[in-house]
């Protein structure tokens, strides 16, 4: 007990705070000559602003503003490499790259990515030893003819954030760029004594940093070419882009020869589309890739093209062949194509004249096949006539889904409505050949009756009355032998079509219809729909039709 009265209490020890380690991130810089020249900057030098109008870069907004050749302050601290933990030199000519230049506020994370890019050193000669002033914050390096080296610092100033400093030497970029041989000119003479060692320019608003720090870097590059077979086509449009616009001409040339040689994309192909719209090139140069980017011989138009094709089709002997060309035609000459920009392509003659050869060939094969003609093409006679009438149909309807998608397939109802012959040979032709006649008819029936096609009701009354009889006999094959009809469809249309001819006129075909029907049963199609409607419009009046409809 005397033993726990003497114990004492003891304050409990507080855990002594670790030492930091230096690490490449830290919130207090370490002590270093550095850091101690950075605490007592010196003065820094007022830059005059330098502003060309003619000279403008791409990929830089403000350039077709105000021009550019500005010349910003630039302050000589640095941001550590993430990767740097060793000591500074003080002596910051031992330092072969410079780090990224900020300005003299705090140092804060905005997310922005900067770096930085000197020239290759055995681009010039090496530098004499001992030519750097110790003690100096800005070096320019000078060569033994006293030549500068690094004498150029070419600060871009991102769109959307960033920056980029590039360290260069003034006789390769005049060399190679007009615009930048004004700016360091006019910069030299607005200077004197050692301020005029090292140009500083300062590009703002640039699109795009690492691609105009790519066409900078093939100015240095003795093969371009090669640097461009690894950029790949979308870049290298976007390196001719900037080289265009700080007119760097071995540049252009060097992405010129090699967009020529190359196949493009589309997406590649509008974007170069858009570079030659904006810029003006040698036309000794460039004429082989505007030769593939524009027709320059017109004697051949779009139009007589496209009618060439659709006659190829036509005519085309292989099924499969000519089965995929018509899906790849249409898909070109149809209203809702991609390509389709206006309707100068193929007009409506063309097209007309097409079906008129078709529905001449299909006379042809029906006379031959009631056995009235015997002069027929030596090659088509090893071919089964059934195949060569179903080739003719299959021509004439997909050329009818053409007109019908422009919405010019009105006089082709007219055209259809006045083949008598075609009408008299059905009679007496055998049901298994005849019935590809109402295949067209039913095109056309589908049309009228789903508000695809307008025409008049003349037309639409010389349509059903030549070519509703016909199809009344031959929906029975056409169930067997849909070749891609929807018959379903197809009823529906045919109730609608006649619902739209006058009172009289639909009596007298809905009669014919219900004879047929009665007789045939499900060889006919099922207009009871559309005959209750018209039974209930012609026999039911006023309020009653109208309560009896609106169900």
């Amino acid at each position: 007990m005397d033993d726990i009265t003497r114990r004492r209490p003891r304050a409990r020890r507080e855990p002594q705070p670790r030492r930091r380690s230096w690490c490449c991130s830290f919130s207090v810089p370490p002590t270093s000559p550095e850091h101690l020249r950075v605490s007592q900057p010196k003065p820094l030098q007022k830059f005059e602003t330098l502003s060309k109008s003619g000279n403008s870069f791409p990929n830089s907004p403000q350039s077709a503003r105000s021009g550019l050749g500005l010349v910003g302050r630039i302050d000589p601290r640095r941001i550590l490499s993430p990767g740097r933990v060793s000591p500074i030199d003080s002596d910051p000519s031992g330092d072969l790259v410079h780090d990224i230049l900020v300005d003299p506020s705090p140092v804060r994370d905005t997310g922005v990515r900067s770096a930085s890019f000197r020239a290759p050193l055995e681009n010039f000669r090496a530098p004499p030893e001992g030519s750097a002033s110790p003690g100096s914050c800005n070096v320019v390096k000078e060569s033994e003819n006293g030549a500068g080296v690094f004498d150029v610092r070419l600060n871009l100033k991102g769109k959307h954030g960033g920056s980029l400093v590039l360290e260069l030497n003034s006789e390769v970029l005049s060399a190679n760029s007009s615009v930048f041989a004004d700016l360091i000119s006019d910069y030299r003479k607005g200077c004197s004594g050692p301020a005029a060692k090292l140009c500083r320019i300062e590009v703002p608003e640039v699109e795009h940093l690492g691609v105009f720090r790519e066409t900078i870097e093939l100015m240095f590059e003795e093969d371009i070419t090669k640097r461009l077979l690894k950029a790949g086509v979308y870049r290298s449009i976007d390196i001719l882009e900037v080289s265009a616009g700080i007119m760097f001409t071995k540049g252009v040339l060097s992405c010129l020869k090699y967009l020529e040689a190359v196949p493009w994309s589309e997406e590649e192909e509008e974007k170069l589309r858009s570079v030659f719209a904006r810029f003006k090139f040698d036309g000794a140069t460039t004429k082989d890739i505007l030769a593939r980017l524009y027709p320059l011989d017109s004697g051949d138009s779009q139009g007589n093209l496209a009618r060439q094709l659709v006659w190829s089709i036509t005519t085309c002997v292989d099924t499969n062949a000519r089965n995929e060309l018509k899906l790849l035609v249409k898909g070109l000459l149809c209203k809702s194509s991609v390509y389709e920009k206006d309707h100068s392509d193929i007009n409506k003659e063309d097209l007309y004249g097409v079906c008129q050869s078709c529905l001449g060939s299909l006379v042809t094969l029906f006379e031959e096949a009631t056995n009235c003609c015997e002069r027929l093409a030596k090659k088509e006679m090893d071919k089964p006539l059934i195949e060569r009438i179903s080739r003719q149909v299959d021509n004439i309807n997909w050329l009818l889904d053409i007109l019908v998608d422009r919405q010019i397939a009105e006089d082709f109802v007219e055209m259809w409505a006045s083949q008598g012959e075609l009408l008299r040979m059905h009679e007496n032709t055998s049901p298994m050949v005849r019935y590809e006649l109402s295949r067209v008819s039913a095109i056309l029936f589908i049309a009228v009756g789903t508000r695809k096609m307008h025409c008049r009701t003349e037309a639409r009354l010389g349509l059903l009355q030549v070519w509703f009889g016909p199809m009344l006999l031959d929906f029975g094959w056409l169930q067997r032998c849909k070749k891609g009809l929807d018959m379903k469809a197809l009823e529906e249309a045919m109730g609608q079509a006649l619902l739209t001819l006058p009172l009289k006129h639909q009596y007298m075909l809905f009669m014919e219809w219900f004879r047929c029907f009665s007789k045939h049963g499900t060889e006919c199609p099922n207009l009871s729909k559309a005959f209750q409607i018209w039974w209930r419009r012609s026999f039911l009046r006023g309020s009653e039709s109208h309560a009896i409809e609106s169900r």
